[in-house]
């Protein structure tokens, strides 16, 4: 009896979501305010389960026979996941009924994108990986959409269906194979024997396609095409989801399936194709956001840079390596989240205000507004001593150690290359005068969303130290 009540308590933040998502479904059948209701009803189960994940990181287990882990570095993502959703959900409430897509299936769809994130972060088997990546994939092909009077909305959503079920097909192939040399799909046997497996070509051959098939997830060069259009497509808060959560999932899902490769064995063989991986997609995205006029366009290809900065860290195959890449994912959450909630706010209807010439001048119509986007691009640039520059600097040191020293230098390279384009935003907001008289939309909750995301940076980027020591406590 105790068993199973330890076993309940330790699976609580999945149970809170999976509640919620039966509960809303409830709500949006037989509430006439469920469009009201929904919102704050999903702040609240996302609030519930990430302050429950944080608070019981050290009760660490694996249950359902053997096929989920709880607590340590599993409930950190838990905790990355649901804050974060819990902000997107902030950011939409005014932004849904701008466009008039103010659904209550809105809010179901993140809830269960977010289980199927919480399912991928904990598993121990490679079938429970493939179940939390269909359940978060199929809610982000709705959600890319579901501004259904958007032309560009449909063509983003169709664009991202096709490559993602693409991408799925190189995984499902990836995990056949591991199965077949492995003989089983057990995580911790795959682990196990990972040393001896490394010399069966066939493994090899699983584990690069399983690695493929989330280069799409993560949005790596080159397989990065969806990632503008549908960022330039999906309501602004989503695109804000699919960076930063979504991204977090699948670094999640690599992190625990190979775990073998970051415990700092001497024969990471796929160090090479992570580097390559790493290298070209710094360099794409910081080259291209430059010419980019669209500021949804230029965080897409931002959001590609980015992976690659976190690629670093796994191609360092070392617990430095991976605790640096949680750390990047939790501040570039907070990071983007914000950055992209403050588009939201500023977006107009029928997609005006999305070029980079609407922020002229922003200094003088707005102030606050314009002083959070420019703590949000100074943290995005990794300028000291914002989290940003925390982040990219765990993962230099990090691939340092682990003589991988010409990365860190492309890494340092294509950092000050962004610097350009995350600064010519602060730029225009203070030293060019705007043509035209534009207010941003007033927007409570979108506001408290920001305001929170950017306490989150500046408290991380004061205080780095305290998340990395939780965060290696359980590596």
């Amino acid at each position: 009896m105790f068993e199973n009540t330890q076993q309940f308590l330790d699976m609580l933040p999945i149970i809170i979501i999976g509640a919620g998502i039966l509960i809303s479904t409830t709500i949006e059948m037989y509430s006439e305010k469920s469009e009201a209701v929904l919102p704050w009803f999903s702040v609240f189960i996302f609030s519930a389960a990430a302050f429950y994940s944080l608070v019981y990181a050290d009760k660490q287990s694996i249950i359902l026979q053997n096929m989920l882990s709880t607590g340590g570095i599993t409930n950190i993502f838990y905790f990355i996941f649901n804050i974060g959703a819990a902000i997107v959900c902030l950011l939409s409430l005014d932004y849904t009924k701008k466009y008039g897509m103010n659904y209550g299936e809105y809010y179901i769809l993140i809830q269960a994108s977010v289980l199927g994130m919480m399912f991928m972060a904990g598993a121990k088997d490679l079938f429970m990986i493939f179940l939390g990546l269909e359940i978060m994939s199929v809610s982000f092909y709705v959600l890319a959409g579901v501004n259904r009077k958007k032309e560009k909305a449909i063509e983003g959503a169709l664009k991202y269906f096709l490559l993602g079920a693409f991408a799925t097909g190189f995984l499902v192939y990836g995990i056949a194979l591991i199965y077949g040399s492995a003989q089983s799909t057990s995580i911790e046997v795959i682990t196990a024997g990972f040393t001896s497996l490394t010399g069966n070509i066939l493994f090899v051959a699983g584990v690069l396609l399983f690695l493929i098939g989330f280069s799409f997830k993560i949005a790596a060069f080159p397989f990065h095409m969806w990632v503008p259009d549908v960022y330039q497509g999906s309501p602004t808060t989503v695109s804000g989801l699919f960076s930063t959560a979504g991204k977090a999932a699948a670094f999640s899902a690599i992190i625990a399936t190979l775990a073998a490769l970051f415990n700092s064995s001497p024969d990471n063989i796929f160090s090479p194709y992570l580097s390559v991986l790493a290298l070209f997609s710094m360099l794409f995205g910081s080259i291209v956001a430059i010419a980019q006029s669209n500021i949804k366009r230029m965080l897409a290809y931002s959001s590609i840079s980015h992976a690659g900065y976190m690629l670093i860290g796994l191609a360092a195959g070392s617990f430095d390596g991976t605790a640096g890449v949680i750390f990047y994912l939790t501040v570039y959450t907070f990071m983007n989240l914000a950055a992209f909630g403050i588009v939201a706010l500023i977006e107009g209807e029928n997609e005006t205000n999305l070029e980079l010439d609407s922020y002229s001048g922003l200094g003088n119509r707005n102030p606050v507004l314009a002083a959070l986007l420019s703590i949000c691009m100074f943290s995005l640039a990794g300028i000291p001593p914002m989290a940003g520059f925390f982040g990219k600097y765990y993962v230099f040191i990090a691939a340092i150690k682990s003589d991988l020293i010409w990365l860190a230098i492309v890494g340092i390279f294509s950092s000050v290359i962004s610097v350009y384009f995350y600064l010519r935003v602060v730029v225009l907001m203070y030293f060019k005068d705007s043509e035209f008289e534009k207010v941003p939309a007033k927007s409570f909750s979108g506001f408290l969303g920001v305001t929170i995301s950017i306490l989150l940076i500046i408290a991380l980027g004061i205080f780095p130290g305290s998340l990395l020591d939780l965060i290696t406590s359980y590596l």
